[in-house]
């Protein structure tokens, strides 16, 4: 099964730390971002990985390689210019394929069980032309009070007590038909066009999550990591 890590953003606001180092190989926990999510998405069966970069991606195809070591099979999508999540997602569509995939961001740390995707994907790949995306929310963040989206009976809506977006998600490629590679796109607002349709689906996630956007959220959360103790 194949999944993409999104990792080809600047990390502007955890400067002067991406001045020299990308985003995903910074480390907490005593593992780059990108690590976390690698060997989760692994240990889950999603084995062929494809890893899109922009900014200094030339260190994170020397870090994480062709996979091996992680026990994946890696590819790259290399972007000149970061095209944001739906322009790296349609960039990468030749290497993800025909069936469905999971999308993950590199900047996010989670216990999320991504076997719980397993079934997701095969329902995905199974159903109607209806059946195009399943998204994992979670509760929403100090920094986005407002949420993304609506949920229920584990159906997507528009209208409702709206959560986060938790930058994890099922999507099948014909989502995406009509769209033009290399362009700069941002998933919203372009998704809530096809949010409140009856196939799109979600759950909510109560575990931990974190969005890991400045230095002060990567040092919390990697004494979090470290000691068990928040600050």
């Amino acid at each position: 099964m194949k999944a993409m890590i999104l990792a080809a953003g600047r990390g502007e606001r955890m400067r002067p730390l991406t001045d020299d180092t990308p985003k995903p190989l910074l480390r907490v926990g005593g593992r780059c971002l990108i690590e976390w999510q690698l060997l989760r998405l692994v240990a889950a069966g999603f084995d062929e990985v494809v890893i899109n970069h922009a900014w200094l991606g030339a260190q994170i195809e020397h870090h994480i390689g062709d996979g091996s070591a992680f026990g994946a099979r890696v590819s790259y999508s290399a972007e000149a210019e970061a095209l944001e999540t739906l322009g790296g997602i349609v960039q990468a569509l030749p290497l993800l394929g025909d069936q469905p995939f999971v999308v993950v961001s590199a900047d996010i740390y989670t216990d999320y069980d991504y076997r719980r995707l397993v079934p997701v994907v095969q329902r995905l790949a199974s159903q109607s032309d209806a059946a195009l995306a399943h998204l994992v929310l979670t509760d929403n963040p100090p920094w986005h009070a407002r949420g993304d989206m609506a949920l229920v009976d584990g159906r997507i809506r528009l209208d409702g007590e709206r959560l986060n977006y938790g930058n994890i998600g099922v999507f099948h490629p014909r989502l995406f038909a009509g769209l033009a590679r290399g362009k700069k796109l941002k998933l919203f607002p372009w998704a809530y066009g096809f949010l409140d349709q009856p196939g799109i689906t979600g759950e909510h996630f109560h575990g931990a999550w974190f969005n890991v956007g400045t230095p002060a959220q990567l040092a919390e959360l990697d004494l979090l990591l470290q000691t068990g103790t928040k600050t």
